[in-house]
C-alpha cells in the first residue's frame, strides 16, 4: 500500500513538470524571436536636415535641370532716352529737359553640383539729365507760390561687383521651366556731378556701397542652350556711404543703412543666358 502511494505521487510530479515545461517553451521561443528581430532591424533615429530636404523633393538630384560641370553665361542690358519740351507732369509745368539711362550687367557661373551654381556678376550704370527749366506752382495765378529750377545738370555712373549663388528648382519633371533663387553679396562705388544756376555752382560726389540680397526668378529654355530669365529682388541688407564737395569749398557726408523685406519693382531684371 505504501509503495503504491509513492508510485502515484512520483507519477503526478512527472506530469506537472512536463506541463510546466510545455507552457514555458512558447514564451522562451517568443523571447528569442523578439531578440532576433531587434538585432536584424536597424535602430530608428531622427532624420537629418539634408534628408528632410531630400524627402521634400526640392533638392532631388534625380530631377536634373542644370548638370554638374556646366558653364552659364548671360546678362541684361538696357538703354533709354527722353526729351521734354514744355511738358507738364501733374503740378510741375514747363519741363524742358533731355537725358538718357544706360545699364549693362554681364554674369558668369559654374555648376559645382547638379542644379546648383556659383559665379560672379558685374553691373555698370550711367545716367545723364539736363534740365533747362521746370516750375512748380501752388495756388491760382494771382496768389500763386512758384518754385523754379533752371540750368540743372547731373551725370551719375555706378559700378558693382557681386558674388552669386544659385539653386535651381525644376517645375515637376519639366526640362524647359524651372525656378531659381539667387543670393548676391555685392560691393560697388559711384561718382556723380551736379551743376546748376548761372554762374555755375557745382557738387562732386563719390561713394561706395555693400549689400546682401536675395533675388528669386524663373528660367525658361527657348533652345537647348539658350534661356530667358526673369528675377526680382525681394529682400536685402545694404549700407551706403557718400561724400560730397560743394564748389571745392564745403564738404558733406551721408551714411545710410537699410533692411528691406518687400518686393522691389525697380530691381526686376529680364535677360538672356547661355548654358554650355
Amino acid at each position: 500500500m505504501r509503495k503504491q502511494i509513492l508510485t502515484t505521487f512520483a507519477a503526478a510530479l512527472c506530469l506537472a513538470g512536463t506541463a510546466l515545461t510545455a507552457q514555458a517553451q512558447p514564451a522562451e521561443l517568443h523571447t528569442a524571436e523578439q531578440a532576433a528581430d531587434s538585432l536584424a532591424a536597424p535602430a530608428r533615429r531622427p532624420m537629418t536636415i539634408n534628408e528632410m530636404r531630400l524627402r521634400r523633393g526640392l533638392t532631388d538630384r534625380h530631377n536634373l535641370f542644370v548638370p554638374k560641370g556646366q558653364w552659364i553665361f548671360g546678362g541684361t542690358a538696357s538703354y533709354s532716352t527722353h526729351t521734354n519740351d514744355r511738358y507738364q507732369f501733374f503740378i510741375i509745368e514747363d519741363i524742358n529737359s533731355e537725358g538718357y539711362t544706360f545699364r549693362v550687367s554681364p554674369m558668369i557661373a559654374y555648376a559645382l553640383r547638379d542644379n546648383m551654381a556659383i559665379g560672379a556678376r558685374f553691373v555698370y550704370a550711367r545716367s545723364l539729365l539736363k534740365l533747362d527749366n521746370a516750375s512748380l506752382k501752388f495756388g491760382d495765378d494771382v496768389d500763386a507760390t512758384e518754385f523754379r529750377a533752371r540750368d540743372f545738370y547731373t551725370l551719375t555712373h555706378s559700378y558693382t561687383a557681386s558674388v552669386i549663388w544659385r539653386q535651381y528648382i525644376p517645375l515637376g519633371n519639366s526640362k524647359r521651366f524651372a525656378l531659381f533663387n539667387e543670393m548676391q553679396l555685392s560691393a560697388g562705388g559711384s561718382q556723380a556731378k551736379f551743376a546748376n544756376d548761372s554762374p555755375v555752382k557745382g557738387t562732386y560726389q563719390t561713394g561706395y556701397s555693400l549689400s546682401l540680397g536675395i533675388s528669386p526668378g524663373i528660367v525658361a529654355f527657348a533652345t537647348n542652350n539658350m534661356a530667358v530669365e526673369v528675377n526680382v529682388g525681394v529682400m536685402g541688407i545694404s549700407y551706403n556711404h557718400v561724400k560730397q564737395v560743394h564748389n571745392q569749398v564745403r564738404e558733406g557726408k551721408l551714411d545710410t543703412s537699410m533692411m528691406n523685406f518687400k518686393v522691389n519693382i525697380f530691381s526686376i531684371g529680364l535677360g538672356m543666358a547661355f548654358y554650355l
